[in-house]
């Protein structure tokens, strides 16, 4: 039985990475869509698209049974997850199987082995691969993660056991923070995962982030594709990843490649999945976790391979064998994700229309872009609009290009961090042109010094999803529901949808020329915490509320000393950049 019509549990860049693989190998793609994303890029490449009729994660692209519904209204004999949301869910795997459905991902029992990262470092310790200390299971509360730092010192990660991308992962430099970093990561790891679970390890200081590319098939045999460094990260999430990992010895990659594969075999893995490491200062390697998907770095190993992740995930999932060794590496490839934040103001969600979009071209280009000119980049997903991945003959040249590349990229609408990438590409931390490769995973929240300037471009603001209504037609007898724009078809004949121009956003100028009382939201978001009430007294730097924009949280604290006033800010509402939450006044 072999798979003919692949349904797309995702959206964005994914789902159109996946979608023109699936018209590659011959196969009928089908999108699932959000209220937003009813005129995205991915819906409109599809040969099918369905409407999943709700405008938050948890009841979109988090909702398994209205995706299973789809998958079995459309004939969809197979589901590819994607990256984030749902591709990672032992439950999700297991119940697109229970439904007689392929399922283009790893056994649920592997996904539940390594998936949750306490049981991932027993099976890393089992067969040998380097760690670091950590909690053998999650822990209940703030005062034993406390109790862990007293013991091992600081720093201390804090991490979503069932996480990934960054979500639910926080990192305690003092005592103090370690109540409030471990509600926030919980807090983050419930609404990205659906599970609050944390533990906890030391953390290691300005170590790289190198890991391996894996493909394992259900015939036992297990291979690494690449090796990839992805160090350059800000709030944990990579912002550009190349492959090979440059500047690592010989003994130092067969370790990763020994222990990678050792880990999959004994956790009867199948399908693409990738084994993270650390790799200290000194040059010890320690075991971080696995995941259990495909990446959003995964093209710059195709890059430097020639393979095809997408294709290969295809046709294990219908049971063939791989039918080859580690594939050798040639050339290099760098990857750098197009995402809408302001880099110079600590790299602020901003969502907004995309008003211009010319990717760059030439030798050695590939653009895997989630969006066209135009389109809404809408605040309750993620950031990544596309990724520009620029390829060499050696990473001299990949440097080159990359660096002509992003001159040549004219993105607009919005803030992105693409002058973060310009930037970088100068840093001989980066470049490490005198043999030194100097960056590592808080390197830009610590040593970066790039003086870029905060986005001066005309912004807009995502706007909201347009209202639309529910009729009910006969085509040729047979009823059929139809959703239309409110009001559509009323008596006057007017059309009651939202307006989906571009909502101009407030400056940062315009918001700092309101009363120096006033602290003002920096950005578009949703607040999930409210810290204060009116008339509390709060000094500078003390926590007032936390937004949620783009699947991410941002703490927003006090800018002066004083009492709370005319506080707005509550639970659940959404603001735009430039409001104000409250006064704080002497």
């Amino acid at each position: 039985m072999g798979i003919s019509k692949v349904l797309v549990a995702n959206r964005g860049e994914i789902a159109v990475r996946v979608i023109r693989a699936a018209a590659d190998a011959g196969l009928t793609s089908v999108a699932i869509y959000a209220d937003q994303d009813s005129d995205s890029l991915f819906a409109s490449l599809a040969d099918e698209a369905y409407a999943l009729n709700g405008t938050t994660p948890a009841e979109t692209y988090l909702d398994i049974a209205k995706i299973l519904s789809i998958a079995k209204r459309s004939g969809a004999d197979a589901i590819h997850p994607g990256y984030g949301f749902l591709a990672e869910n032992a439950s999700f795997a297991e119940a697109v199987l229970a439904a007689g459905v392929i399922w283009i991902g790893p056994p649920p029992a592997a996904i539940e082995a390594l998936g949750d990262k306490v049981r991932a470092r027993h099976i890393a310790q089992k067969v040998g691969a380097p760690l670091v200390p950590g909690t053998p299971d999650p822990v209940e509360d703030a005062d034993a993660v406390i109790a862990f730092a007293t013991e091992y010192g600081l720093p201390i990660a804090i991490k979503a056991a069932f996480g990934g991308g960054g979500r639910g992962l926080k990192v305690a430099r003092e005592m103090r923070e370690i109540p409030e970093l471990f509600e926030s990561a919980t807090r983050e790891a419930v609404t990205a995962f659906g599970r609050g679970e944390c533990f906890v390890e030391r953390y290691l200081d300005k170590p790289r982030h190198v890991e391996t590319q894996c493909l394992a098939d259900s015939h036992g045999n297990v291979v690494v594709i690449s090796t990839r460094d992805c160090s350059l990260q800000r709030r944990h999430q990579k912002l550009v990843e190349e492959a090979p990992a440059p500047f690592l010895d010989a003994e130092q990659v067969a370790r990763l490649y020994s222990s990678s594969k050792a880990i999959l075999a004994e956790a009867a893995y199948v399908g693409a999945g990738t084994c993270e490491f650390l790799v200290g200062q000194d040059g010890t390697i320690s075991f971080l976790e696995v995941n259990t998907r495909l990446q959003v770095e995964h093209p710059v190993s195709e890059q430097v391979t020639g393979l095809d992740l997408v294709r290969e995930m295809f046709r294990i999932a219908d049971g063939e064998p791989l039918g080859y060794g580690d594939p050798v590496v040639t050339g290099h490839s760098i990857e750098f994700r197009i995402n809408a934040e302001d880099a110079a103001r600590n790299f602020l969600p901003a969502p907004g229309i995309l008003t211009r979009w010319r990717p760059p071209s030439g030798p050695g280009v590939r653009i895997d872009d989630g969006y066209l000119a135009g389109m809404s980049v809408p605040g309750s997903f993620d950031s990544l609009i596309a990724k520009i991945i620029v390829s060499g003959a050696d990473r001299k040249q990949a440097l080159e290009r990359s660096r002509r590349a992003l001159k040549e990229l004219v993105v607009e609408g919005m803030p992105t961090v693409v002058p973060f990438h310009r930037a970088v590409l100068e840093d001989p931390a980066y470049t490490a042109d005198d043999g030194r490769f100097g960056v590592h995973t808080r390197w830009i929240e610590t040593e970066f010094n790039g003086n870029i300037q905060p986005y001066a471009g005309a912004a807009t603001e995502a706007p909201e999803p347009a209202q639309r209504s529910k009729i009910v037609v006969e085509v040729n007898g047979k009823r059929l529901e139809v959703m239309v724009p409110a009001g559509l078809g009323t008596a006057n004949g007017a059309i009651g949808a939202k307006s989906k121009k571009p909502v101009k956003r407030q400056s940062a100028a315009a918001a700092k020329n309101l009363s120096g009382t006033a602290l003002t939201s920096p950005m578009q978001g949703t607040i999930v915490k409210v810290a204060v009430a009116d008339g509390d007294a709060v000094q500078a730097g003390d926590l007032v509320v936390v937004l949620e924009a783009m699947k991410m949280e941002q703490p927003l604290t006090a800018h002066r000393a004083g009492t709370v006033k005319n506080l707005s800010a509550q639970v659940g509402a959404t603001v735009t950049s430039g409001s104000t939450l409250c006064e704080i006044v002497d």
